[in-house]
């Protein structure tokens, strides 16, 4: 596993600087445009070209279990983890909806949902039957770990042979804002009432015991090492170390990423604390209803570009940040500048 500490190279800053010159040509006041301004020198200098373009968005959604549903902290029973894939798959749910509607390509990965899932045509990585119940030992093992990281890399490679422009990953897994905000807690060092929101829709009494269910966690793992890896593996979701691996190979591999919600956040986190070079390659779609996730944008200094009140997860939140990215690639390429205009008059 080697691979978890390559390098990551920045992004190109020749074409960075072609990038903002053309801006400054455009017909337009400076940075009327905004935040699209920056979205196309960013995509620009990601891509290393003088005309950036996201047309081909490759989507990858990772389901996996829990074992911390056992303590009660979804609205939900762990048997949706396998109906909602199963819903993916048929097209009926929102990110269905939506990489059919930005005609971007879908996968679902199984990382380890806790039930069969091999007749559905889906990516099979099952590291294991949900995690262990990270109330009571670490969810899952060392080599566990590394067969999550794995899935999320292997994805980037299936990606690129498709000479995707940008790449999205999402997650599915009843729990797993507990997993996340356990990660995030033992990462910033904060308590669990600070980070603990409703995931799946709990009333103010089941956020209350969910966030003490998370503190117990935190205070039974105290003396674990303060490393990314070693959160990631005593309260991680496979789903989560496989989100972080893909972000990191994503970054490896020069392609832009375009971040979802809390959960994904969470994993962006882990994945810049492994290596901080990953944060130029980071678009943040957008930021989440949930309670902890303005709290984890802050700790990672990004600023993302909707905030639409959502919490679903699943990379539908992303997915609705593609059209913003392409309406910023073609007023960058296409639009004329003042000289184009100068010479039009003169004809």
């Amino acid at each position: 596993m080697d691979w978890i500490q390559q390098p990551i190279a920045p992004p190109a800053q020749a074409y960075q600087k072609k990038a903002i010159k053309r801006q400054q040509q455009l017909t337009k006041p400076a940075s009327s445009l905004g935040e699209l301004e920056q979205l196309a020198v960013r995509l620009a200098a990601m891509q290393a070209t003088e005309t950036p373009c996201v047309d081909k968005v490759w989507i990858s959604i990772f389901a996996a279990d829990h074992g911390i549903a056992d303590a009660g902290v979804s609205a939900f029973p762990q048997a949706v983890t396998a109906e909602m894939v199963k819903n993916f798959v048929h097209g009926g749910a929102a990110i269905s909806v939506l990489a059919k509607q930005h005609h971007a390509q879908l996968e679902i990965i199984d990382v380890g949902v806790a039930g069969s899932l091999v007749d559905l045509n889906i990516i099979h990585q099952k590291v294991a039957l949900g995690t262990a119940n990270f109330l009571t030992q670490p969810a899952m093992t060392e080599q566990q770990l590394w067969r999550a990281l794995q899935a999320g890399k292997d994805t980037i490679t299936r990606a690129l042979a498709d000479n995707s422009q940008l790449f999205i990953a999402g997650e599915m897994g009843i729990a797993n804002t507990s997993s996340a905000t356990a990660i995030a807690c033992h990462l910033l060092e904060m308590n669990a009432q600070q980070l603990t929101g409703a995931g799946t829709g709990l009333d103010t009494s089941g956020i209350e015991h969910k966030a003490r269910i998370i503190q117990q966690a935190l205070d039974k793992h105290k003396n674990i090492p303060s490393t990314p890896l070693s959160a990631l593996q005593n309260f991680g979701g496979f789903e989560i170390a496989a989100l972080t691996g893909a972000y990191l190979a994503a970054a490896q591999q020069q392609l832009p990423v375009l971040v979802d919600g809390f959960i994904c956040s969470v994993a962006a986190l882990i994945a810049s604390q492994i290596n901080s070079n990953i944060k130029p390659w980071l678009i943040f779609a957008h930021c989440s209803h949930e309670q902890g996730h303005k709290l984890i944008l802050r700790a990672l200094d990004a600023n993302p570009l909707l905030n639409l009140n959502m919490r679903l997860g699943e990379a539908s939140g992303a997915a609705l940040a593609i059209p913003l990215l392409r309406s910023a690639c073609a007023l960058h390429n296409q639009m004329a500048t003042f000289a184009q205009v100068s010479q039009v008059s003169q004809v």
